[in-house]
């Protein structure tokens, strides 16, 4: 059989899907098909701007310029103008004899032109002079450690247990830094707006810069409590009772400050005292303030609410109450050359011990009760007020010292000193057996 006569294939069956399963009830996809969201297009990069040779040389110029600025700044900022060092605490002095030897010599001394009293803090006398604070010895004058800036002291003293130096900056004494005596680590600092020739009065608890126009008041972490007076940049108006005044003398007691105020007006001189730490700083809280019967008026001393002072026309001292009321006035015998014009920083040279007050009044030192501020007794020709020195009270005198009984000034007997023609008032602190006198701008230890 040929190929042409074989049977036809079969035609392959039709194959009819199996039907789907009717799908149970409540099982539908109601949801339409949600078609796949398509790739996103390739962005071609962006050449960075910074990739050209002439864009690195801007960026390394860039560099080099800040990094100029900073080494500027640097080499004239305040810490690259300071040289500080400091120190372990040093021991403990020895203790000061049971009396006054009866002679005393120079063991050393040291410029300290910018310390109006001898400071001593703790276990170390501080001198002060140019731009430099040195803690020293006080057997030996060896500096322990120093606080040096290339600005001029104002004026330094010790209060709270540590140092505080004031520089002078551009226009005033707004520079204060706050030292430990014992080590030399700084413990505070701030800005302050004192005046040019201030110096620093405290009552334990709070320290006033003095000045012709301004007093400045901090408490002891440099934090201001009080300003009175013509204040710079103010914010507020209206806050200070007076405007116009100038100032004389200033003193302080027991978070009070006193000030003889010479105002527009007034047909006298003006006692005010005011409170250290007011409610706000900017906004004196003014305890009394009164026009005294004269001019030429003197501040000279503050105990708890009590407050002398001396009228040169009148030759009186009088005491005034804490509300400003008077309590007593008596005769004064001071000669008229010794008041004829304020202490040139504002503040008497007065010292204290445990009975008495001593005023130096450029020739005489009157003796003042710490009780009432009577005056008790005077010594004339004197060099200073007196200090209690090896358990007694020595005052300086021509030549010399006097040791004096505290209770009626009578002379115990006097030691010799050998100021090498120094002729001037000297001012005395003890620390341990040294018995320290500033000399004009030179501090000398005695022993």
């Amino acid at each position: 059989m040929s190929e042409d006569e074989k049977a036809p294939e079969s035609a392959p069956e039709e194959v009819t899907p199996a039907a789907e399963p009717a799908p149970e009830y409540g099982s539908e996809d109601v949801l339409e098909d949600v078609a796949p969201t398509p790739p996103a297009p390739r962005v071609k990069a962006r050449r960075s701007p910074w990739n050209r040779g002439r864009d690195r040389v801007i960026a390394a110029l860039i560099a080099v310029v800040v990094l100029a600025v900073a080494l500027v700044i640097g080499a004239t900022s305040d810490s690259a103008a300071t040289d500080h060092t400091q120190a372990a605490p040093p021991p403990a002095l020895p203790a000061a004899p049971d009396k006054v030897p009866g002679s005393l010599s120079e063991i050393w001394s040291a410029s300290s032109g910018s310390t109006p009293i001898p400071v001593v803090a703790g276990d170390s006398v501080a001198t002060a002079d140019g731009g430099e604070v040195a803690a020293r010895d006080p057997l030996t004058g060896q500096i322990r450690w120093h606080y040096t800036r290339d600005l001029p002291l104002c004026t330094l003293d010790s209060v709270w247990g540590r140092l505080n130096a004031v520089y002078h900056k551009s226009r005033n004494c707004s520079e204060v830094t706050q030292l430990d005596p014992a080590t030399g680590r700084i413990t505070a600092q701030r800005n302050g707006n004192a005046e040019l020739g201030t110096q620093l009065v405290d009552d334990g608890s709070h320290v006033t810069a003095t000045g012709k126009q301004l007093l400045t008041t901090w408490r002891d972490d440099l934090v201001q409590s009080a300003e009175y007076g013509q204040v710079p940049a103010l914010v507020n108006a209206g806050k200070q009772p007076r405007t116009g005044c100038t100032y004389g003398t200033v003193a302080a007691a027991s978070g009070k400050i006193g000030v003889i105020e010479r105002c527009p007006g007034d047909p006298a001189d003006r006692l005010t005292v005011y409170k250290a730490a007011p409610e706000k700083d900017d906004e004196p809280q003014v305890s009394f303030s009164s026009v005294l019967a004269g001019k030429r008026a003197r501040v000279i001393a503050m105990s708890g609410d009590l407050t002398a002072v001396v009228l040169p026309d009148q030759k009186l001292l009088v005491t005034f109450n804490g509300d400003g009321t008077q309590r007593a006035a008596y005769p004064l015998d001071v000669p008229p050359g010794d008041l004829a014009a304020d202490p040139p920083t504002g503040v008497e040279a007065t010292t204290q011990t445990a009975a008495n007050m001593y005023w130096f009044s450029g020739s005489k030192v009157v003796a003042l009760s710490r009780d009432d501020l009577s005056p008790r007794w005077t010594l004339s020709s004197a060099l200073g007020p007196g200090v209690t020195f090896a358990q007694q009270l020595v005052v300086p005198i021509k030549g010399g010292l006097a040791v004096l009984n505290e209770n009626d000034g009578s002379t115990i007997r006097t030691v010799g000193v050998e100021r090498r023609g120094y002729p001037g008032p000297v001012r005395l602190a003890a620390a341990g057996p040294v018995l320290l006198e500033q000399r004009g701008p030179t501090l000398t230890a005695l022993k």
